[in-house]
């Protein structure tokens, strides 16, 4: 059987690995096997904070939604709720962006889901 070379081959895949490792520290970017690891590594973790990102802004919009309805009197769950209770579908994403940029938009929003409260609150019996 005739004999293989595939040095060329072994060679370009190695500069693909160390091009794509370029800029990370020591050695991580010099040889071969440590640069492969973390080219490993980070692409694992790019991977799963690309999904974790979205999370994350939901947090932060829920928190600065929450903040806003707090000025107002209103926690967040009873705001969100009353707004879906008033069909009003507007989503975390603009509202947060309505607290920060829109404060008086916000509160007609706060007003809407507090006058939806009080008309569907049962009445108290003594």
């Amino acid at each position: 059987m005739a004999r293989v070379k595939r040095g060329s081959v072994l060679r370009a895949r190695h500069k693909k690995i160390l091009k794509y490792a370029k800029g990370f520290r020591g050695s991580n970017s010099k040889l071969f096997i440590a640069a492969n690891q973390t080219i490993m590594k980070a692409w694992r973790n790019a991977y799963r904070d690309r999904r974790k990102k979205k999370r994350d802004y939901r947090r932060l919009w829920i928190t600065r939604i929450n903040a806003a309805c707090r000025q107002h009197g209103m926690s967040y769950s009873r705001f969100m709720n009353a707004l879906m209770k008033a069909e009003v579908q507007i989503n975390r994403k603009m509202l947060s962006e309505m607290a920060i940029a829109d404060k008086d938009a916000f509160k007609k929003l706060v007003d809407i889901a507090s006058e939806q409260m009080k008309a569907k609150a049962p009445a108290k019996v003594k």
